[in-house]
């Protein structure tokens, strides 16, 4: 057990009791606080009322399912959320991700699966909370990196970016010029526990090529490596180019 777990108040959101029930042992056996709510409108209540650390919210609720209740959470507010789903569906899982949860379960999962997740995603977000560089990048005369103060700026735009966006663009550009693996990539930005969930680098390049290239499906910052990664455009040896000329 893990005396760091003791200050995370973590919410279940599952209409299922029994469903709620192990997760509340699993996770207090861990040493995390448990909150529960069974429905949709509990949940968006508790979150306002409780601010828990974390919420593990299940899709398939009457009223109100999942998907529902992440949207009318992300109105107010940027909370982890780790669905948990009984389809082993892709479309589903991108769904809930394009909402704006944090990561995905599917049922059945082992306890340990549980608690593995939940401590990758908080140690996630709480990383991104805190400055990952002080240098400022002037990538070229449109975007410009504030590291220190964690913003992004586009044609003197600030761009809104969610925490997980930001750690991949940072590990990114920190490594601009060189190939990073999807499996170098999952492991910095993600934790080794999502090695082998390729398709969450290719769903977050495309919402930060969405949000910084002016023609995302002919990207100039960064660029796709068929079948191997990403890699961030060197700016500086363009840079160097362009003033020698």
């Amino acid at each position: 057990m893990e005396d760091t777990n003791k200050r995370h108040l973590i919410l279940v959101v599952d209409d299922e009791e029994r469903i709620v029930r192990m997760i509340r042992l699993n996770l207090e056996h861990d040493g995390f606080s448990v909150i529960e709510a069974n429905s949709g409108m509990e949940a968006i209540n508790a979150v306002r009322e409780k601010i828990p650390s974390l919420v593990i919210l299940d899709v398939m609720m009457p009223g109100i399912d999942g998907f529902e209740t992440l949207s009318l959470i992300r109105e107010t507010s940027q909370i982890p959320v780790i669905m948990l789903t009984a389809k082993n569906d892709e479309d589903d899982r991108v769904r809930g991700l394009e909402l704006g949860a944090d990561d995905y379960i599917s049922k059945p999962f082992s306890p340990r699966e549980l608690v593995s997740r939940i401590k990758a995603v908080l140690r996630r977000t709480e990383g991104a909370s805190g400055s990952e560089d002080n240098e400022l990048i002037q990538v070229d005369e449109h975007l410009r990196l504030d590291f220190g103060k964690r913003e992004v700026w586009l044609d003197g735009e600030l761009v809104k970016l969610r925490p997980t966006e930001y750690r991949l663009l940072y590990h990114l550009v920190q490594n601009a010029g060189w190939v990073m693996t999807y499996d170098q990539l999952l492991a910095k930005v993600w934790g080794y526990e999502y090695r082998d969930e390729t398709h969450y680098v290719r769903l977050y390049i495309n919402y930060l090529r969405q949000k910084l290239e002016k023609d995302p499906s002919n990207p100039k910052y960064i660029l796709t490596e068929r079948g191997v990664g990403y890699r961030f455009v060197d700016y500086k040896r363009v840079r160097q180019e362009e003033e020698s000329r």
